[in-house]
């Protein structure tokens, strides 16, 4: 089984047509509307949830890009999940830009050959992104809807590595069930608290200096086309239906981002091929073997 996180701060239409993708009999979904949005995004999302099983509404708070909220969301919802089932393997995180690229089946046999392994990108951050050291190496303050940095210094945690990526991730129960209540995990949230886009690096970071269970791939199984975006170095760009034969063709499992109100054709297509790999893993011996398991891989690591 898996456990789904959805965060969701606009276009309801577009996160219901998410849903029903993704929605799988026995799978756990966690939503997360940001408060911003305000109470009647909230509130229509809930009144459609109602007729699905598994489904629950995470506890709205304002999530702000950049700030620590985005990982204390991340967290409860984790914390959520872990108390909704205890049959769950592994825990995905969505946002409602995001669609799929594959069947719930295909996913879940995919994650089936993989037990105990962690899908997100990591890289040593003074090492292969020292520009972004400015994240961690004085304090932030997110408060009033605001990032503010105090242009305090202060040194990264003794005895440990930081690391950045994406805030995206395929990872197992093992490890939600370690960044929310191992004691090890305190120091990292104590100081990432006060970092700035903490969601990019806090879980690598714990991940990296105090999980010891499983392989970590450095993979999140997302296709995203970064471009440059003025002062923001990277952005993902918005995919079309002049994008669908490279999407129907990925060995990834999902996809960032999508407009339905600048494109809605795209997810026609999507929607057409991820029933075609549902029926394909109905009909394992029409598939090579082992198809599962050939998804390249990246980078390996094990945990420290």
């Amino acid at each position: 089984m898996i456990a789904y996180f959805l965060l969701v701060h606009l276009f309801p239409e577009q996160f219901k047509r998410l849903f029903r993708a993704i929605y799988m009999p026995g799978n756990h979904y966690l939503i997360h509307v940001d408060k911003s949005s305000g109470p009647e995004l909230a509130a229509d999302i809930k009144s459609f949830l109602a007729p699905y099983q598994g489904v629950e509404m995470l506890p709205s708070r304002r999530a702000l890009w950049g700030g620590y909220s985005l990982v204390d969301a991340e967290l409860r919802g984790m914390s959520q999940l872990l108390k909704m089932g205890a049959n769950w393997r592994y825990f995905i995180n969505l946002s409602g830009q995001d669609f799929p690229l594959k069947s719930q089946e295909h996913i879940r046999a995919f994650l089936a050959c993989h037990r105990d392994t962690q899908f997100i990108r990591f890289a040593d951050q003074a090492q292969v992104r020292p520009d972004t050291m400015n994240r961690v190496d004085s304090w932030f303050i997110e408060a009033f809807q605001r990032i503010f940095r105090t242009h305090i210094p202060r040194r990264f945690l003794k005895g440990a590595t930081p690391y950045i990526g994406t805030q995206w991730k395929i990872v197992s129960r093992r490890f939600c069930e370690f960044v929310c209540e191992d004691p090890l995990a305190d120091r990292f949230k104590s100081f990432y608290r006060r970092s700035f886009i903490a969601d990019e690096g806090f879980f690598q970071t714990v991940m990296m200096n105090g999980f010891k269970a499983g392989r970590i791939i450095n993979d999140d199984l997302r296709s995203i086309d970064w471009v440059p975006d003025g002062e923001i170095k990277l952005r993902p760009r918005t995919y079309t239906k002049a994008d669908g034969a490279e999407l129907m063709l990925s060995t990834d499992l999902f996809a960032r981002k999508f407009d339905m109100e600048e494109d809605s054709e795209i997810f026609d297509m999507l929607e057409r091929h991820i029933a075609g790999t549902e029926a394909a893993v109905k009909r394992p011996k029409a598939l090579p073997d082992p198809v599962f398991a050939r998804h390249p891989m990246r980078i390996v690591a094990e945990a420290a």
